[in-house]
């Protein structure tokens, strides 16, 4: 039985970052951001949603969705940005229950990461054993997604559409402080893996008891 993880915090908090990390240590890891890509393509369902919501003035020349468009439509209000989790994020969570589930039957004894952005507001964190919070101030994610070429009217809106920093901690059975530097980062991933190793022994002891 896996230990299943979610791994959460908000716009440039470093996540993707400890995803690999949590990675070369061991782990399974999910990209969900990878599967909304993979949902946006042409014939694929999240593409048939958002074209009929949002309409073919999204796309490009080649059928694919401009994320800049979209994001542009969908994120101008917090009632766009709470219309497209709700066609998104249920193909999202399909498509991560259906590769939690592959994974186990090969791998039965396991961690397995899951990082999404949204994971506190759309209600899937509740599928976890585990989550975990990468977590920095407001002021440093601003700094770090202006950095990454994202502007900073960009940022902020992103940020107004995310859980309060206090509120996203709250959620957290791990919190691992980006606020460093990437040693520092490093040694912190390792403390909440080795946690999670602890976790999953938990897991798979009361998982045989009779």
């Amino acid at each position: 039985m896996i230990l299943r993880v979610g791994l959460t915090g908000g716009i440039a908090s470093g996540k993707s970052t400890v995803r690999a990390l949590l990675g070369e240590l061991g782990c399974y890891v999910v990209d969900a951001d990878r599967l909304v890509a993979d949902l946006y393509q042409p014939g694929r369902a999240g593409h048939t949603a958002l074209v009929e919501t949002y309409g073919r003035g999204i796309l490009r020349e080649d059928q694919t969705v401009d994320r800049v468009k979209l994001s542009n439509l969908a994120f101008a209000t917090p009632e766009g940005a709470k219309q497209l989790n709700a066609l998104i994020h249920p193909l999202v969570l399909q498509s991560t229950i259906e590769l939690l589930d592959e994974h186990e039957q090969t791998h039965p004894d396991g961690i397995a990461v899951v990082e999404a952005t949204l994971m506190i507001e759309s209600g899937s964190s509740k599928l976890y054993d585990k989550l975990v919070i990468v977590d920095v101030t407001p002021e440093v994610q601003i700094e770090r997604g202006v950095a990454r070429g994202l502007p900073r009217e960009e940022v902020t809106r992103r940020l107004a559409n995310q859980l309060p920093r206090e509120d996203r901690l709250r959620h957290a059975d791990y919190i691992i402080d980006n606020s460093g530097d990437v040693a520092r980062l490093e040694s912190e991933t390792r403390s909440v893996y080795a946690h999670l190793v602890a976790d999953l022994a938990q897991k798979s002891a009361g998982s045989v008891r009779p």
